[in-house]
């Protein structure tokens, strides 16, 4: 009875203990939460001042998935699988998934640790026929005030990290959409080029027959079929140049869905389709608001400064308090008996460190310099982006526009020239000069109508925000 009753008093006196310690944190906490204050740091600035407007907008809002504007279901189909199952894409979400567990890791340094300890030691001395044994058992609690706000600027940080990791994956999401519809454009022009020279191959094979028909009864000299011939056979090597092309962009396309090149999708020849409607630009500031690259880049700085802030606590004094209670018996049936307990606060402060604190805090200071500066040109080049797109677009329409009537004036400069060569009235080396720039003109305006689209894209990649995808980030540590 006696051991019981000093045990239930050694158990009293440790929750006393206890007690007392959770009230001393308690009003310490207290204390530093009405008196104590982060480091101050200066106000960030937006670092541009942007202009009142772009130079041209339309009168269409685009939507948040730009490429339904082509209204292609196909187009739509890739898009979205690509989404799904690109691998830059997949990793781009795995460096934000990395980043959210650095946040949970510093979170933990707002809460006290807490580590267990069991020992158990058993010695035979052999000589004398003898056996000792101990064990021991104990818990450890450590806990840091933030009396600075050193541990809060850090989880600041790490949390705008995680906050730019996002729409880093967010960017990488507008980046594989813009490549899968520009490949998908390319590989439709591909294939009418393809057809295209198909298509002169044949004109050109009939027009030898003609040639050599007309030798036959010496109406021609035999340069006239040479030169047909080497005007056929420059015309197979751009069907040899455009099947290379097509096998070469469904090989893209196929990587950018996350598959093998010989997995090509499954797509329908067509022709390239005419532009939607000239989307609206809105105002550059809102474009500030609306681009992930921008957003991560301002993250990216806002980042800087916290941990510039960090710096400058580590030069203050730090406070940690430590607790803990064990246990120790030689033998099992006596190891609750008797506890040992305590309780202790530390102070460390930096008094001489050869000046390397001065140091952090100068060069946490120019990485949020430098931080500004590339947020600054994060924003100037996404100004240009759209811009470039709007002139090299409406600049593109006027060259097709006119290479429309070269192609139109050449077709008919042909045909007037192919009716006086067989009445004899021209040589033939006017209608191979006509005959072969009616053909690169042909070409050449395919290759044009692929640029416009190219600078639709450009501009429509310019001017887009963050989209949904399958994953979405919820919360600030929900992974």
């Amino acid at each position: 009875m006696r051991r019981r009753h000093l045990t239930n008093l050694k158990s009293m006196v440790f929750l006393k203990s206890v007690s007392g310690f959770l009230k001393l944190s308690l009003i310490t906490a207290i204390t530093v939460g009405i008196f104590s204050c982060s480091p101050k740091t200066a106000e960030v600035l937006l670092p541009v001042a942007p202009p009142d407007d772009f130079s041209r907008s339309g009168d269409f809002p685009a939507p948040d998935k730009w490429w339904l504007a082509f209204n292609n279901e196909r187009l739509n189909i890739l898009v979205d699988s690509a989404l799904i199952t690109n691998f830059s894409l997949n990793s781009a979400w795995q460096r934000f998934r990395a980043s959210q567990a650095i946040l949970k890791r510093e979170s933990s340094a707002l809460f006290p640790n807490l580590s267990g300890s069991a020992d158990a030691e058993v010695n035979n001395r052999q000589s004398e026929f003898q056996q000792s044994q101990r064990f021991r058992l104990g818990l450890y609690s450590e806990y840091e005030i933030d009396l600075w706000g050193r541990i809060g600027a850090g989880i600041e940080a790490q949390q705008l990290r995680t906050e730019a990791a996002f729409a880093d994956y967010q960017t990488s999401a507008l980046v594989i959409s813009a490549e899968i519809v520009r490949a998908y454009f390319q590989l439709l022009e591909a294939n009418n080029q393809l057809e295209l020279a198909k298509e002169q191959v044949e004109i050109n094979e009939k027009m030898l027959r003609l040639i050599k028909v007309r030798f036959g009864s010496g109406q021609v000299r035999s340069v006239d079929i040479l030169r047909q011939l080497q005007l056929l056979e420059a015309t197979r090597e751009q069907q040899i140049h455009a099947e290379s092309r097509v096998e070469v962009l469904e090989h893209q396309l196929a990587v950018l869905l996350g598959k093998t090149p010989q997995e090509a999708p499954l797509y329908e020849v067509e022709v390239l389709p005419k532009l939607p409607p000239l989307p609206e630009t809105g105002i550059p500031s809102e474009l500030i608001d609306r681009r992930p690259d921008i957003r991560s880049s301002f993250k990216e700085l806002l980042a800087a400064d916290r941990d510039l802030a960090m710096a400058i606590s580590n030069r203050y004094p730090r406070i940690t308090l430590s607790a803990s209670v064990s246990t120790a018996a030689y033998d099992v049936e006596d190891l609750f008996q008797d506890w040992g307990r305590s309780l202790a606060g530390n102070l460390l402060a930096p008094i001489f460190q050869g000046k390397e604190l001065n140091a952090e805090v100068d060069r946490a200071e120019a990485l949020k310099r430098q931080r500004l500066y590339e947020y600054g040109e994060t924003i100037l080049n996404a100004f240009r982006e759209v811009e470039d797109a709007l002139i090299q677009e409406a600049k593109q329409a006027e060259s097709i526009q006119s290479l429309e009537k070269q192609v139109e004036m050449t077709v008919k400069t042909n045909e007037q020239l192919r009716l006086e060569y067989l009445n004899g009235m021209s040589n033939y080396l006017d209608v191979l000069t006509a005959l072969h720039d009616e053909q690169q003109l042909r070409r050449d305006l395919l290759s044009a109508k692929l640029m416009l689209i190219e600078y639709r894209i450009a501009l429509y990649r310019s001017l887009a925000g963050g989209f949904e995808t399958e994953r979405q980030f919820d919360g600030l540590l929900d992974i």
